[in-house]
């Protein structure tokens, strides 16, 4: 996302006002389409129309991508005919769709007459994807050829492609009906005889995705195999786009922002933490809070309703249920992250169960040993000391297998694993962790 930048908005508002295109062209030529919207984001809606107005559409199509998207629907909402139409036929095809999916469905069927008919059907068929898959990730401006023709008159071909496609690095070889069968990189292509044929040169080993896919096995897929960009199919093994790396990265960013504000018990902000207003941001964090506030409460009540005769026990509460927590809490983010990266998957959750049951058992030994040392100086006698590590070592194994399971069963169920947050897991494991605490007091000490 970009910010306002001071140093250049005194002259493009300087250019704007004496209506200098020619300045204003030669300041975006000069400028990477990234800095220019950096720049030119203190403007208001009216100053960047026209600063965009003033450029050719190719230019103010890189140009727009480039700003914040909240800030690209309310230019979009302010536009008017003239300025849209250009505007969405430029726009690489994977940008124009993020944009698109963010606006009322009433307003994007009104703008869709705007564009040209092979535009409007490319528009409507990358919609039409399911959210969060390969089909939403991906651009159908790539490069094409058939298997019939020499080298020497591929690259000829490939010249004309060029500027309409967004990467040639990898070039795919289709059949007559668009049927994926191979495909072959620019630089093998060449460094190629110029009379040898695409099909004696092109690899037949396709790794592509399938349209619905979702967006986490793209993720996967493109980072196993270090490729630039992936062919996208149907179910017949059309070819009906590419998703390249750099989407996949912005995809990666975003889930990682998604992930580190759900593991804070936070749900997903739709904005920067700047741009969302007090009230979502109140829903979004209080929502969370307040069902931690209830399992806190839980804990509290049981605490309430359980003599403690023997006072020393007190001070070691926060010990033990912070061990019990913080074990739990490193289970579930090593557990999230395996599935997240593919690393392991819902069939390997024996072995997971079984590696956070010796897991558990090796650090709740390892945390019982300075416990015991530190209950020695307040319990009555070593015996009833005996009753710190044993609750150590107890909830140690509880956490790491409370960690490791709720991440499973929501994968399981087709849910996020990482909305099973580190502090719900705590919530969890301190509720049946003071009822540990007791229960092995009670049966120590009566």
């Amino acid at each position: 996302m970009v910010t306002a930048n001071p140093i250049l908005l005194p002259e493009l508002r300087s250019l704007l006002h004496e209506q200098d295109a020619v300045g204003i062209r030669e300041v975006a030529e000069e400028l990477h389409p990234a800095t220019v919207a950096e720049f030119s984001e203190g403007l208001d809606d009216h100053e960047i129309w026209h600063l965009l107005d003033s450029l050719p559409v190719e230019q103010r199509a890189e140009i727009f991508p480039y700003y914040p998207l909240a800030r690209q629907i309310q230019l979009v909402e302010d536009a008017n005919n003239s300025q849209l139409g250009p505007l969405l036929e430029g726009m690489a095809p994977d940008n124009r769709d993020d944009l698109l999916r963010e606006l009322d469905p009433s307003f994007v069927e009104a703008i869709l007459p705007l564009v040209a008919k092979a535009e409007r059907h490319d528009i409507r068929m990358l919609l039409s994807c399911p959210e969060d898959s390969a089909g939403s990730l991906m651009t159908t401006e790539y490069a094409s050829l058939p298997a019939d023709i020499p080298a020497g008159e591929a690259i000829a071909r490939l010249r004309t492609q060029a500027p309409n496609s967004e990467s040639i690095y990898y070039i795919y070889i289709l059949e007559s009906d668009r049927t994926l069968v191979g495909f072959i990189s620019l630089r093998d292509l060449i460094l190629a005889n110029p009379t040898s044929l695409v099909a004696d040169l092109m690899q037949r080993d396709i790794i592509s995705v399938k349209v619905d896919e979702p967006t986490e096995q793209v993720v996967q897929k493109l980072a196993r195999f270090d490729f630039i960009a992936i062919p996208v199919v149907d179910n017949q093994n059309r070819l009906v786009g590419i998703v390249t790396h750099d989407d996949v990265l912005d995809t990666v960013r975003e889930e990682a922002t998604e992930d580190a504000q759900m593991s804070a018990a936070v749900a997903p902000l739709n904005e920067g933490y700047l741009e969302t207003d007090l009230i979502t941001m109140t829903w979004k964090r209080g929502v969370w809070l307040t069902i931690l506030f209830f399992t806190a409460a839980v804990t509290a009540m049981v605490l309430a309703r359980t003599p403690i005769t023997h006072v020393w026990l007190i001070a070691f509460i926060p010990l033990v249920i912070a061990s019990g927590g913080n074990s739990g809490n490193q289970s579930a983010t090593l557990v999230i992250t395996a599935l997240s990266m593919g690393d392991c998957t819902l069939a390997d959750w024996p072995r997971i169960l079984r590696r956070e049951l010796i897991l558990g058992l090796l650090l709740g030994t390892l945390l019982a040993t300075p416990g015991f040392l530190l209950a020695l100086l307040y319990a009555p006698s070593p015996a009833q000391a005996l009753v710190i590590p044993l609750t150590i070592l107890s909830v140690v194994i509880l956490g790491s297998l409370v960690g490791s399971i709720l991440p499973l069963l929501f994968r399981s169920l087709g849910l996020d694993p990482a909305l099973m947050s580190n502090p719900f897991v705590s919530a969890i494991v301190d509720v049946v962790g003071i009822i540990l605490y007791m229960s092995i007091a009670f049966v120590m000490l009566s």
